[in-house]
């Protein structure tokens, strides 16, 4: 399992050991974190799964797909320079990774 962090909007904090083969996208949804809605499924089709990466974690993320990309240009809250979508990011291989909710999904 991978201890993922979610940060709400409000500042408080939901830890989650996410299991294997999950996405930090599901383990958020299978455990009821306000802010991931995942309307998908977790198939980058939607960006209602948006999150922020707290760049001083130190963990290495895997390089962005092109989907991820264009998705990422149309979510509800702005892209920045650390947007991820939280469907594309695998918790396995993320241990420690803490990602900020943005303040819409939809």
């Amino acid at each position: 399992m991978a201890k993922i962090t979610y940060v709400h909007l409000s500042g408080a904090v939901t830890v989650i050991d996410v299991p294997p083969n999950n996405s930090v996208m599901r383990g958020a949804v299978l455990n009821g974190v306000d802010g991931i809605v995942g309307e998908c499924g977790g198939g980058a089709m939607c960006g209602t799964c948006h999150v922020y990466v707290d760049e001083s974690c130190g963990v290495a993320l895997p390089p962005m797909r092109d989907v991820e990309d264009e998705l990422l240009y149309g979510t509800a809250s702005p892209r920045r320079a650390n947007s991820r979508l939280s469907c594309q990011l695998k918790a396995d291989e993320l241990e420690g990774l803490v990602v900020h909710l943005p303040e819409k999904q939809v």
